[in-house]
């Protein structure tokens, strides 16, 4: 059984990278101070804001330097059993 997502992989990459804008201003962080305590470049984070697009190793810095790894940590892990076949092949 398929379980349907009513947005586009772009949409979600734009609601990911809206979340991460919407932190650093919080935080009180310009993207080039962002950039310089990441690591990542303050093109890519530019774009990534814009666009949404960015390496996953790139995600992964800026998510440490805003104090939010566990959201990248956690990917996969509350995923609901489907079926009992699922539980079975997890502990194989």
């Amino acid at each position: 059984m398929h379980h349907y997502i009513w947005e586009t992989p772009e949409e979600i990459n734009m609601a990911v990278a809206s979340n991460a804008r919407n932190l650093r201003k919080r935080l009180g962080i310009s993207q080039q101070r962002l950039s310089e305590v990441s690591g990542v470049s303050y093109a890519s984070i530019k774009r990534f804001e814009a666009t949404g697009n960015i390496s996953f190793l790139s995600l992964t810095k800026i998510a440490i330097a805003l104090d939010a790894v566990n959201g990248i940590k956690t990917i996969f892990t509350d995923v609901p059993y489907k079926s009992i076949q699922e539980v079975i092949n997890e502990h194989k």
